[in-house]
């Protein structure tokens, strides 16, 4: 099998915004950013194939599935301000956070038996979930090696990183259906398997650039508040879009025991709170789903969880003042602000 690296180099980046095909290029407006997104994407092949056909095979299955970048977006953005062709360490910057979200996603898929992911066939589902293990952490080994080439303090961000998703994932297992979940466990779920790689992402873009403590300190922060405003939106959407309107039934979370901010909203509600207990703590069937998801929309769960998305859009412009480049401001706060629009008002 030979492998043709120019083959995977994808369209315009875009992401789902409310079932609309939104590029955030067109939001960022730093085209050099674009450019160095399509030189990452043949570094980012070529950062895992060895030359065995079929590890190859199983390590590139989801890179040539495309997806939106959206973690070496924010690491060569970070770093550049649109105002310079990123350098090989910023791509390689951009490289390691994307193999870590990747074999991330290996092992998700594994855990949630999914059968479909970006539009083709799982890991999982075409190799077994052994092999989607295994190839996961061929990733993250891969991701490792590069932040270690990239220095310390690059290697070391990767590993604290890895931390949180790890401790994000374990603390949504461990509240898996249960009505006594808090808004506590909420944040700490989130934070660690959302939030931390976006933030880490900037960060990475920081040190790559070898920008001053406060800038990086700064784009930190700015990750992190993106990513917990990703994630709420994600959630918000899960509740009130039409079915396959984002790739998956709506209401799969509350199917699958994980309450988001509007179901624990809704689980508290002196209206509707007690019913809905009684749907929940199970895996549920379409109607039961479908019950359930009216009476969370119901309630004000989905407004104050814009509430909730508004305040660390606040604190995210809050982070920007600090950024030197005003084109990177610029694009930056209009690309957070995307995450925003379409969203009911209240």
């Amino acid at each position: 099998m030979s492998w043709r690296l120019s083959a995977i180099t994808p369209g315009p980046v875009r992401m789902l915004l409310y079932g609309v095909s939104v590029n955030p290029h067109e939001r960022l407006r730093l085209t050099l950013v674009e450019a160095d997104l399509t030189r990452l994407e043949t570094l980012l092949a070529e950062s895992v194939i060895v030359g065995d056909d079929y590890l190859d095979s199983v390590t590139t299955h989801l890179i040539y599935a495309g997806g939106k970048r959206l973690r070496p977006l924010l690491a060569l953005a970070s770093a550049t301000g649109g105002s310079r062709p990123a350098t090989q360490e910023d791509l390689l910057g951009g490289v390691t956070v994307e193999l870590m979200h990747l074999a991330s996603l290996y092992h998700d898929d594994v855990m949630d038996e999914a059968e479909v992911r970006r539009n083709v066939d799982s890991v999982n589902a075409r190799y077994g979930n052994l092999i989607a293990i295994v190839a996961g952490d061929y990733l993250m080994a891969r991701s490792a090696a590069i932040a270690a080439d990239l220095g310390t303090d690059v290697a070391g961000l990767l590993a604290r990183t890895l931390a949180s998703l790890t401790r994000g994932q374990v603390s949504e297992v461990r509240t898996a259906f249960s009505v006594e979940r808090t808004e506590a466990d909420y944040y700490e779920a989130i934070e660690g398997k959302t939030a931390s790689l976006m933030s880490s992402s900037c960060r990475v873009g920081a040190l790559t650039a070898h920008l001053p403590m406060v800038q990086a300190e700064a784009l930190t922060e700015f990750g992190r508040c993106f990513g917990m405003i990703y994630q709420l939106r994600d959630d918000i959407l899960d509740v009130i879009a039409v079915d396959n309107q984002l790739g998956k039934p709506a209401g799969q979370d509350l199917a699958e025991g994980i309450y988001n901010l509007p179901t624990l909203h809704a689980l508290r509600d002196a209206s509707v709170g007690a019913e809905l207990r009684d749907i929940l703590g199970e895996a549920l069937d379409d109607e039961d789903r479908e019950r359930a998801r009216k009476l969370v929309v119901a309630t004000d769960g989905i407004e104050k969880t814009i509430d909730a998305a508004k305040h660390f859009n606040a604190l995210a412009h809050e982070a920007l003042t600090e950024v030197a480049s005003a084109q990177l401001r610029d694009g930056f706060s209009s690309l957070i602000e995307s995450l925003l629009e379409d969203l009911p008002s209240y």
